[in-house]
């Protein structure tokens, strides 16, 4: 949006811009409105015109899109008022995540192992994971490819507990917060469920693991 706007601005401020640049920004502010609330905020166009491209347009009179293929159809408004027929791509773009080389499982995933790249909207996917922040960490369940999206399935929150483990038994109850040592039942992965044994009482318990060797029970 912000460089629609900056677009925008420069025809305003510049009559002199015109040509492939102008009709540009005519089309994408078209595609935008084909997309309506269901554009991503990240989303950006690459635009090819077929054949016309630097038609010096004042307007688009019509305008028609598959938005999902990117493929349009408008009505060129000249400034002697001709129309012009032209056709081309809106292809929209979004900022992906991707392995910078394959990665196998039990991984734990690291900035360097990633890059962002452009990819086109409609080859993400809705299972694709789209934030670095939200990969960086993770442990991987499935070999990920170089190059291409990382799917939600295929990375999981890291193991932080083995079983036979010793671990620090946080309690809290309102503001009171106490703590004992247990032992680990089972493994379980940062925010997952385990069983424990309190070795003060000998009692089992459930708690959430919330970091390595350290299980959250709250009342």
């Amino acid at each position: 949006m912000r460089r629609l706007i900056t677009l925008l601005t420069a025809l305003l401020l510049c009559p002199a811009l015109a040509g492939a640049e102008a009709l540009n920004v005519l089309i994408e502010e078209k595609a935008r409105e084909s997309y309506g609330t269901g554009l991503p905020d990240t989303g950006e166009f690459e635009i090819t015109v077929q054949g016309g491209g630097d038609l010096d347009a004042v307007m688009l009179s019509a305008f028609w899109m598959d938005t999902s293929t990117g493929q349009f159809v408008a009505n060129a408004v000249l400034p002697e008022g001709d129309v012009r027929r032209i056709s081309g791509l809106a292809l929209l773009t979004v900022p992906v995540p991707v392995p910078l080389r394959r990665i196998m499982p039990d991984e734990i995933l690291s900035e360097a192992d990633l890059k962002v790249v452009r990819l086109p909207h409609g080859r993400v996917g809705a299972f694709a994971v789209t934030g670095m922040d939200d990969l960086v960490g993770m442990q991987v369940r499935r070999v990920l490819s170089q190059g291409r999206p990382v799917m939600a399935q295929s990375v999981m929150q890291p193991l932080v507990i083995d079983r036979g483990d010793r671990v620090a038994i946080r309690f809290r109850d309102g503001r009171l917060e106490l703590s004992a040592p247990g032992r680990a039942l089972a493994d379980a992965h940062r925010g997952q469920e385990v069983k424990i044994v309190n070795l003060v009482s000998n009692t089992s318990l459930v708690g959430i693991a919330t970091g390595e060797g350290v299980v959250e029970v709250i009342n």
